[in-house]
Formats: C-alpha cells, sequence, structure tokens
C-alpha cells in the first residue's frame, strides 16, 4: 500500500514515500529533501553465508547523471565507475549502520542509495543516510535503529543545520553528525579554528534536532514496519570461549606483550597453533569458534591490562 509521510527538517520538508517502488526489497523508500530525491532499499540474504567471520554488510551510493541534468555522450554513453565524492558517501552512510547491526549476523546485507535528482541546497548524502535508516528501520532485517544525520555549520557565529549552498560558503565549519535518540555514533568534522565550546554546543544543538527526525522515523516504522526475521547466530557460545580462555588466556598474555611487533606476530601464531592442535578436533565442524574466541580473547587481555596495570601493547 503506497504511504506518504512529511515532516519539517531543519526548515525544510522532507517526505517519505513508500510501498509503490522497489517492492522485492525488504525495505524501500523514496525520499525528498527539497528538490533532492533518492531511492533508497535495503535487502538481505535468507541465509548467512558460509565461512566468514564478520558482517557481509555493503552500502552503494549510486549518481545518476540525470540527476543534475545530463546524459553521458560522446564516445562513452553509459555511466562511469563511481565518482570520489560517491565513495565518500557511501562511507559515510555505512559507518552509522554497521554498528547497529547484530555482532553475531552472517547473512549478506546490501543498502544502495540511487540518486534520481539533486537540488544544490539539500545534500543527497544526508538524505541518503536518512532515507537508509528508514529503509532498515522499516525491513524485516534484523537493525537496533534509527539512526538520523545532519550537516551543521557556522555563518556569522550562528548554528545552521544542513546549511544551503550560498550558506556553506560563508560557513566557518562542516561537521557531519550522525546519532541515535541516546547518543552520537560518528562525528565527521572540518573547520576554521572554531572554539571547543562553539563546536560542543553546535553538536548538542545538532542532537537536538536528529532526535526530532528519529521521532518521525519510528512512528513511520509504528505504521508500516515488518517484524525482524529469526536469523542464525554466528556467536561463539559461551562455554566454548570459556573452555579455549582457560587454556590459552596465559600463553596469549605473554605472546602479545613484547615491543617487537614481528615477534609478537610470531608468538600469536604459536599460541594459534597450539588452540588448533589442542581443540581442534573437537571443533572441526566450527573452525570459527577457535578463531574468534582468540580474537575475543586478545582483546580482553588487553583490555584488562590497560585497565588494571595500565599497560598498553607494543
Amino acid at each position: 500500500m503506497h504511504k506518504v509521510f512529511k515532516t519539517n527538517y531543519a526548515g525544510r520538508e522532507l517526505v517519505v514515500e513508500t510501498g509503490e517502488i522497489a517492492q522485492f526489497a525488504n525495505g524501500s523508500v523514496l525520499i525528498r529533501y527539497g528538490d533532492t530525491v533518492l531511492l533508497c532499499t535495503a535487502t538481505a540474504s535468507t541465509a548467512p553465508r558460509e565461512g566468514i567471520d564478520f558482517f557481509p554488510l555493503s552500502v552503494d551510493f549510486e549518481e545518476k547523471l540525470y540527476s543534475v541534468g545530463k546524459i553521458p555522450g560522446g564516445y562513452i554513453k553509459r555511466e562511469g565507475k563511481p565518482s570520489e565524492k560517491a565513495v565518500l558517501a557511501a562511507r559515510a552512510i555505512d559507518r552509522p549502520l554497521r554498528p547497529r547491526f547484530p555482532g553475531d549476523l552472517r547473512n549478506d546485507v546490501v543498502i544502495n542509495c540511487t540518486v534520481l535528482s539533486v537540488d544544490q541546497d539539500n545534500s543527497p548524502e544526508i538524505t541518503g543516510m536518512v532515507g537508509a535508516s528508514i529503509a532498515l528501520s522499516i525491513s524485516d532485517i534484523p537493525f537496533n535503529g534509527p539512526v538520523g544525520g545532519i550537516v551543521l555549520g557556522l555563518v556569522d557565529g550562528k548554528v545552521v543545520f544542513n546549511p544551503d549552498a550560498k550558506q556553506s560558503l560563508a560557513s566557518q565549519m562542516e561537521v557531519t553528525l550522525a546519532a541515535t535518540k541516546d547518543k552520537i555514533i560518528m562525528i565527521e568534522a572540518g573547520a576554521n579554528e572554531v572554539d571547543d565550546q562553539v563546536m560542543l554546543a553546535a553538536i548538542k544543538e545538532g542532537h537536538e534536532e536528529i532526535k526530532k527526525l528519529i521521532d518521525f522515523i519510528e512512528e513511520i516504522t509504528n505504521e508500516i514496519g515488518k517484524p525482524k526475521f529469526e536469523y542464525e547466530s554466528a556467536a561463539v557460545p559461551e562455554e566454548a570461549f570459556n573452555e579455549i580462555a582457560e587454556f590459552a588466556d596465559k600463553m596469549m598474555e605473554e605472546a602479545l606483550f613484547v615491543e617487537d611487533k614481528a615477534q609478537r606476530d610470531i608468538n600469536v601464531s604459536k599460541v594459534t597453533q597450539a588452540v588448533q592442535e589442542e581443540f581442534g578436533e573437537k571443533y572441526m565442524e566450527t573452525p570459527s569458534f577457535i578463531a574468534d574466541s582468540l580474537y575475543n580473547l586478545q582483546k580482553k587481555i588487553v583490555r584488562r591490562n590497560l585497565l588494571n596495570n595500565h599497560k598498553r601493547v607494543g
């Protein structure tokens, strides 16, 4: 069913449409901010990818030449590879979203933000971040969101939210902020020697504006959001970690705290080999348990020594 949701965001109308385009995606929205329009979709595989120890998330930010009124001509009549700006936009969207997924999820997830129209006064990057967050929130993909984003400027000593093209030229800073309702999760900033207290106050004001946006996203999710699907967890069972940690804790601590990095890598490899020999047969069908347990053990040891002994690796 086609639904349209509207709100005022940083002094401009934000329109979210869903239920009409990209219906085969787990979640999709057509988002408009001023005359900037993006189609944001989120899709996930039905089963986890085999043989990996990381969450396979891919974020694509696709710029179309027709979005700025240009048609490819001459010898090359097709869209080229992603521009540097598109790559950086994809990374800016990826950074705040990636930590909001369950750590034990191994299903492939692809977020695609296609730029259909660009208004020079309204950033497609922030619009894409908001659109991706909404697409994930209303989808059945496990996601601990929503997340909101905003750009902060400073013009004539006053904080400006999502500055337009003219304000951006006069602004003393450009800060991209991403946050949940509870906390700020990403800051990307450049400024002309702005006072620390001014920067801090601007970030706090930006967070308050993002909270209003998140309330809007939650309203959409409550109305049309799908139940999150069950997935096969890739987390290491507690008993497996405790068993491996009990065997390798002392060896791993001795291996880590040497000054020479090359020697440290050799030492860790020897500990890994010893653990493989001890538990390889027991965990033959789930070899990732050993690798993940050793990785988690290293983090635990480093943290323990940092807090208790004020001792760092290297």
